[in-house]
């Protein structure tokens, strides 16, 4: 079982850490560099958990369990319009990006209006390729109560943020609910806005959790950060792409971002060392986003065997 880990430290012996990640059968998902400080998101054994907690403490860093590690997290709000895209939408997408996860936002086919606000099937599917999905609400509660038709048939977890008091039961189609996120229009700065924002860090990871515990009972054929090291050696055009993470990972799977009519059969022919191929244990098929690659890796009880 590999545990989902952010280091933080000075730039100073990093390669140390990173080593050790590749040492312990681990892999690196993400580095970033600011200054003379550098973060890693990285996948560990969890029985040599002590050991790179004793690499940390040697390099006086911190390690921290980072369940958004290696996932993609989709924040909806009703339209990308000034009067429905508060601050708050936006310090969401960037708060997620600092815990690991990669955000993308999205905005409905139809937001103004609370009787009339409805979503495609085009954005439900776009939206069901993520892990996670956070809907920015606004501060009144029948507002948020008659909006359940948005959200009732994703498939993904569904953490929904408004601004009153609400009971976990009064939304039954959502996991969880944060409140104290509403419309406003300054960034969140007070000492209880950054604490709204650390609770829809928590309830996104632990929705997380609970899709990785489904997983381990049908373990994936392969896990995606494998996948992603073979693709990156054997579709080097990978590495001429622009976008922002040009592999990003998913709990199920991963998203490349090279047009699919040119590369599906590149990234279906990718061998692995047990001689067999990505297209042979899992789906390739075009992404909503862009028409890019989605790649769905099958479970065991699929395949009948572990790469």
């Amino acid at each position: 079982m590999l545990e989902p880990v952010m280091f933080t430290g000075g730039v100073y012996k990093h390669d140390l850490v990173i080593e050790l990640v590749e040492d312990l059968g681990g892999y690196l998902l993400q580095k970033n560099i600011t200054q003379s400080e550098v973060i890693l998101l990285m996948l560990i054994p969890r029985e040599d958990m002590q050991i790179m907690e004793d690499m940390t403490k040697a390099l006086m860093g911190k390690l921290d369990r980072a369940p958004l590690a290696g996932t993609e997290t989709a924040v909806v709000t009703p339209t990308l319009a000034i009067h429905h895209l508060p601050h708050p939408a936006c310090d969401v997408a960037e708060y997620l990006r600092r815990h690991g996860s990669k955000s993308n936002m999205i905005g409905m086919a139809r937001g103004v209006g609370r009787d009339i606000a409805q979503m495609t099937g085009y954005e439900t599917a776009l939206i069901n390729e993520h892990d996670a999905v956070v809907f920015t609400f606004g501060n009144f509660k029948k507002c948020i109560l008659k909006k359940e038709h948005l959200y009732r048939n994703i498939e993904i977890p569904v953490i929904i943020t408004g601004g009153p008091d609400m009971e976990q039961g009064d939304l039954p189609y959502a996991a969880e609910y944060v409140s104290n996120i509403g419309r406003i229009a300054h960034r969140s700065r007070k000492a209880t806005e950054i604490e709204s924002l650390d609770n829809i860090v928590d309830a996104v990871g632990r929705s997380l959790d609970m899709t990785r515990e489904e997983i381990a009972k049908d373990p994936l054929t392969t896990i995606p950060p494998r996948a992603m090291e073979v693709i990156r050696e054997q579709v080097p055009d990978i590495n001429q792409s622009y976008a922002p993470l040009p592999i990003t990972l998913n709990l199920k799977g991963l998203r490349i971002k090279l047009p699919y009519d040119q590369y599906q059969e590149a990234v279906k022919a990718v061998t692995f060392d047990e001689g067999v191929t990505l297209g042979e244990i899992a789906k390739v098929m075009p992404s909503r986003m862009k028409n890019y690659i989605l790649v769905r890796i099958s479970p065991t009880s699929v395949t009948g065997f572990v790469v």
